[in-house]
């Protein structure tokens, strides 16, 4: 162990590291949130070594700037300040997240450039161990609304073994977070990909607008979504050439966005009761919402049992639904990847109309983004059932969905086929971190040892 160092208090006190709370809410006001400006980093954005960039709300540039002192540098950590589920979780500001705004929800965390005591790499990778954070979750202060602060922080015990060891240790952990990462962006893409063909055939009409302007080369009719002429040629030939009086293609109908889906509640099976709790089945509550572009849900951090099924509201759904927060945390979205329940704070959404799961998805995501454009950049509270009924959204003839389902398959297969290497790259990770501190698993041909 480093002389000297036994918390990150002892790193504060002596210039290795600096702690700062994000600014106070009164210093943040509904007006200054923006559809596009600086992010600020929110509780739930902090997981997984990771800030979520989709779930930060923006400020105006004018209203960062009275903020500097709160600005965001790579190799920052954020702790999630507050929350049930956050609580304890920590977050590493990349490059691409450097002058984002500490939100007041988070409490940053930065070492020192230069110092040879602490390797902020693998002090990050040290706060992220699922023992750290249940550490964190122990300590924290409140039962119904678990909060941290600057000195819960400052009393985490540390063993650090020399500089040198931090970097090696750090250096194989992160080439994990590496892969995981570089798949996170492979995801991305693919979800990019599938928004864009989803915006252009139902939101723009695009194929139908080619057409109309005097478009006859298929490829260029589907937007060049497929070199294959002939392929090209069939999906062009499903659209309509022309638009209706109403500005619909012809033959299409504009519904509200309820009699596309069939909305499920949730529910929670009671907590006294143990037999409810601890089983088989995966119980999503919106802490388990993906990360980024990752989209579907294998594991949730709560189980229940089908007694707990049985003896409550709850109700399963298939893999290939869609769940959406509508309490709290609201629009967040995730795709079931096997058999789960879920709380009453969410909805699952089903196709009304056949197995369309992934036209689902996309038309939830696609109404989220109307309803946060609606709220002019700030939060929307809630959504119910009447949301659906009051949104409308055009319903394309049944051999679209069929073609759409059928080409946006391989990509959505390949997401879930990333997130599912991913959940055990970072089972890796965490296996190895204990053991690479203890020394019972060497980095190259050193044996950690402790420094006594």
């Amino acid at each position: 162990m480093t002389a000297g160092v036994a918390s990150i208090g002892d790193l504060i006190a002596q210039g290795h590291a600096q702690i700062q709370t994000g600014p106070f809410g009164s210093q943040l006001h509904s007006y200054d949130y923006v559809i596009s400006g600086v992010p600020v980093v929110p509780t739930e954005a902090i997981r997984e070594r990771r800030i979520d960039r989709e779930v930060c709300p923006q400020i105006s540039p004018d209203k960062a700037s009275e903020l500097t002192r709160h600005s965001l540098r790579a190799g920052d950590i954020l702790f999630a300040r507050r929350g049930v589920q956050a609580t304890g979780h920590i977050g590493v500001v990349r490059l691409p997240e450097e002058g984002f705004i500490c939100g007041t929800g988070a409490i940053r965390l930065r070492v020192a450039s230069g110092s040879n005591v602490v390797c902020g790499e693998y002090l990050s990778h040290l706060l992220a161990d699922p023992a750290s954070i249940s550490w964190f979750k122990f300590h924290a202060i409140g039962a119904t609304m678990p909060n941290l602060n600057e000195g819960i922080i400052r009393d985490f015990p540390l063993k650090l073994p020399p500089y040198q060891y931090q970097r090696a240790i750090a250096s194989i952990l992160s080439a994990l977070d590496d892969k995981i990462e570089l798949n996170r962006r492979m995801n991305e893409t693919l979800e990019a990909m599938a928004q864009a063909i989803f915006r252009d055939w139902f939101v723009d009409f695009g194929p139908v607008r080619r057409q109309q302007a005097g478009e006859t080369d298929p490829v260029a009719i589907m937007g060049g979504l497929t070199p294959d002429p002939a392929r090209a040629a069939e999906l062009a030939a499903l659209f309509p050439d022309a638009f209706d009086e109403d500005g619909l293609p012809i033959g299409w109908t504009e519904p509200s966005l309820a009699s596309h889906v069939e909305i499920i509640g949730g529910g929670t099976p009671r907590t006294s009761n143990p037999a409810f709790w601890g089983g088989e089945i995966p119980w999503f509550s919106v802490v388990d919402t993906p990360s980024g572009s990752d989209v579907f849900v294998y594991s949730t951090e709560k189980s229940i049992t089908a007694e707990g099924v049985a003896g409550s509201s709850v109700r399963l759904i298939p893999a290939g639904t869609t769940i959406i927060s509508a309490r709290g945390t609201v629009g967040n979205l995730a795709i079931s990847a096997r058999e789960m329940a879920f709380n009453q704070s969410c909805y699952a959404l089903r196709s009304s109309k056949g197995d369309y799961n992934f036209f689902i998805y996309l038309l939830a995501s696609h109404a989220v983004e109307r309803l946060r454009a609606m709220a002019h950049g700030s939060v929307f509270s809630t959504i119910t059932r009447q949301t659906f009924d009051a949104m409308s959204f055009p319903s394309p003839p049944l051999p679209i969905l069929d073609a759409l389902e059928a080409l946006l398959g391989p990509m959505f297969d390949r997401i879930k086929a990333s997130v599912a290497e991913n959940h055990t790259l970072a089972e890796t990770r965490d296996y190895l971190l204990p053991r690479l501190m203890s020394g019972e698993v060497r980095v190259g041909d050193l044996e950690l040892e402790s420094a006594a």
